[in-house]
């Protein structure tokens, strides 16, 4: 996948990639939304691997890039009922509050709709407000809180919030 918006680029991630996603999966600030506030402990060898692999792999691993430079990591998979489950990370803290997180999603739900997606679903932490705010800017609508699902690395209970997207809801901010 390759899609361009002006300075902002989602690619698909490569075997070069494997040194940043390290360093971000890593990192407790970068990770810990996603639970892992002492990062993942993932090698570069077997992040390699991984992205060897990817072409076997359900998960499509996306580089997100501004100016030139890679700043986070997108992914999407495919639901058994048509759909498409993505994530987002904007993972050099120097590009959050950008508004970028709005755009890249566009760009990337933009093109699932076109491929032939039927709807959009995506999961976060019911701490993580600022995720909350752009998804529903986007349109997509709360179907369910899972209260107290999952432990995180230091032993809390953490709350998600499932979100799903229709392309008659999509808001496009590109």
């Amino acid at each position: 996948m390759f899609i361009q918006n002006k300075n902002l680029i989602i690619r698909d991630a490569v075997l070069k990639d494997a040194e940043i996603l390290c360093h971000w999966w890593n990192d407790g600030r970068v990770m810990a939304h996603a639970g892992f506030p002492n990062g993942v402990g993932i090698s570069i060898e077997n992040l390699q691997k991984q992205l060897a692999a990817s072409e076997n792999s359900k998960v499509n691993r996306l580089i997100i890039e501004a100016d030139n430079k890679a700043i986070g990591e997108m992914s999407y998979s495919s639901t058994e009922d048509g759909g498409a489950e993505i994530g987002i990370k904007i993972c050099d803290d120097t590009q959050q509050e950008k508004g970028y997180g709005r755009i890249l999603l566009s760009m990337l739900i933009k093109e699932l709709f076109r491929t032939g997606y039927t709807k959009i679903l995506l999961d976060t932490n019911l701490n993580n407000t600022r995720a909350q705010h752009v998804y529903e800017k986007l349109g997509f609508i709360k179907r369910r809180v899972n209260k107290d699902v999952w432990k995180d690395q230091s032993g809390r209970l953490q709350t998600s919030i499932d979100y799903e997207l229709t392309q008659t809801d999509f808001i496009d901010f590109t």
